[in-house]
């Protein structure tokens, strides 16, 4: 009798399904190729593996018991996951990565990124349904996005801060520059004020700041003055709502804010201190792209990297943030 380790094979899985969907053993004989004596015996085989009961034998039909339910679930469920796992694997061996990690900053547009990962996915090379690449999105704030890249955990950084020369063993290139303006909420203390606004007078107000995600790395923090009370938020879009909400003041990428300043709910104010623009750019460990006439590998990464030396790619991932705005605040 074999044990149960050895009875849960791929075709007793299959087996069990096909008796299920055509209703009797006779049936799925037919379907099989079998006759149903040798389809009775492996089911008795199985049970007495597995020291349960899979099929009402009081039935004249293939009444399936609780555990032959549960054996029935759990079985398409596993020669699902092999199908696709043999399918991963013949994608790999075409030079397919089995998963490309893309750390984001939150700054650049979602929108333009879930409309590139669409896109990613309606690939068909050579005639299959999409690449087979597992891609996962991991959004990151300053100094964080430097980091999930230099630490391995992902294997593309776009919105990586670009005012340094990249480290040893990564390759780079500039993506855009983003501007910046100080904002407030209509009520706010500031958003009557009349002139430049010195940093002595921002110093009594309290900032809205976007927490750096970086754990290893030294954070990076912008435009907070020393002894300023901050209020510390997670997200570039929380941020904003902050500002709205008259919860502080601070300095806002525009692309994002640009809704909220037309509609009202954000006042921009001048400033006397310089505002810089933040310079973005993109990029992934040295060697992961194959150079000319070695063995293909890394094809979604390429994938990726075309995409982005696009300008309206660039310019979209910079500027295209419509339709997924923080929630207006009336």
């Amino acid at each position: 009798m074999p044990d149960q380790h050895h009875a849960l094979t791929p075709e007793a899985l299959a087996m069990m399904d096909t008796i299920a969907r055509t209703g009797s053993f006779a049936a799925a004989a037919r379907e099989l190729g079998k006759v149903p004596s040798a389809l009775t015996y492996s089911v008795r085989q199985l049970e007495d593996a597995l020291d349960v009961l899979l099929f009402d034998r009081r039935s004249r039909q293939a009444q399936l018991t609780a555990a032959g339910e549960e054996l029935l679930n759990e079985g398409r469920r596993l020669l699902a996951e092999m199908e696709a796992v043999a399918n991963r694997v013949k994608r790999v061996s075409t030079g397919w990565e089995t998963q490309l990690t893309i750390a984001v900053d939150g700054a650049l547009s979602r929108l333009t990124m879930f409309e590139l990962c669409e896109a990613f996915y309606a690939l068909r090379p050579d005639g299959r349904d999409g690449p087979g690449t597992r891609l996962r999105l991991r959004t990151e704030v300053m100094s964080g996005t430097w980091e999930a890249l230099l630490s391995g955990q992902a294997d593309l950084a776009i919105g990586a801060f670009g005012d340094t020369p990249p480290p040893a063993g990564v390759d780079a290139q500039p993506l855009g520059d983003m501007d910046f303006v100080f904002a407030v909420a209509p009520h706010h203390p500031l958003a009557a004020h009349d002139g430049p606004i010195t940093d002595a007078e921002l110093l009594t107000h309290r900032a809205v700041a976007v927490a750096d995600t970086a754990q290893r790395m030294s954070p990076r923090t912008v435009n907070l003055l020393p002894g300023q009370e901050v209020f510390t938020v997670a997200s570039v879009q929380a941020k904003i709502e902050a500002q709205v909400r008259c919860l502080g003041c601070g300095f806002v990428p525009e692309p994002l804010a640009r809704e909220h300043i037309r509609a009202g709910r954000l006042v921009v104010k001048e400033v006397a201190r310089t505002l810089h623009k933040a310079r973005f750019g993109y990029a992934w460990r040295a060697g992961a792209v194959p150079q000319p006439r070695k063995a293909p590998q890394g094809l979604a990464l390429q994938w990726w990297l075309a995409q982005l030396d696009s300008p309206a790619t660039r310019r979209a991932l910079i500027e295209h943030h419509a339709g997924l705005l923080a929630s207006a605040v009336d």
